[in-house]
């Protein structure tokens, strides 16, 4: 493994841990040259379908994508990067169990705006304002206008069920 302070290739490895859903094994390292530790993950690389991009091009699917776009969208807000990796495992499990070999990028871009929606929905609005590439303000509100229907009906659902923690959801939804 290539040390990423020195460049050096020579490592010991010090440590090695299963992950909690033992797909994903840690290594803590320790290079041989400059003594700098470094962390390091292994996982089975397993075949995954080629995403079709709006364009026509084809790419091999590449779940970093997925955990990129979401931690931008997630800037700043409560959201953990464990979360926005449980997501992104989530969905590439969901494409490997699928049978298909080629999967279109709307697809994808539509299970992470699900997933965002049901985490926050400032992150929910960021992702979608460059997912859906709004041609103007009135596409924009509209989306902020079916968000906020949506969390108007899903507040109403949790009183009308007397959920104890609809008050809890009141707070952690407002920004």
């Amino acid at each position: 493994m290539k040390c990423p302070a020195c460049g050096a290739i020579d490592d010991r490895v010090i440590d090695s841990r299963m992950a909690k859903d033992n797909s994903v094994i840690r290594r803590r390292r320790q290079c041989l040259a400059c003594k700098k530790r470094f962390t390091t993950y292994e996982r089975i690389e397993e075949i995954l379908p080629y995403v079709i991009k709006k364009d026509g091009r084809r790419e091999a699917f590449d779940r970093r994508k997925i955990v990129e776009g979401m931690r931008r969208a997630c800037e700043k807000r409560p959201i953990s990067i464990e979360r926005i990796e449980t997501v992104a495992d989530a969905i590439e499990q969901e494409l490997m169990d699928r049978s298909e070999k080629e999967i279109s990028v709307s697809f994808i871009g539509e299970r992470v705006m699900a997933a965002l929606e049901e985490m926050d929905d400032i992150a929910y609005v960021r992702f979608a304002s460059v997912y859906r590439s709004f041609r103007d303000i009135e596409e924009f509100i509209q989306e902020i206008r079916e968000l906020s229907d949506l969390k108007e009906a899903r507040e109403q659902r949790r009183s009308q069920n007397g959920s104890p923690d609809g008050e809890d959801a009141e707070i952690q939804d407002s920004p």
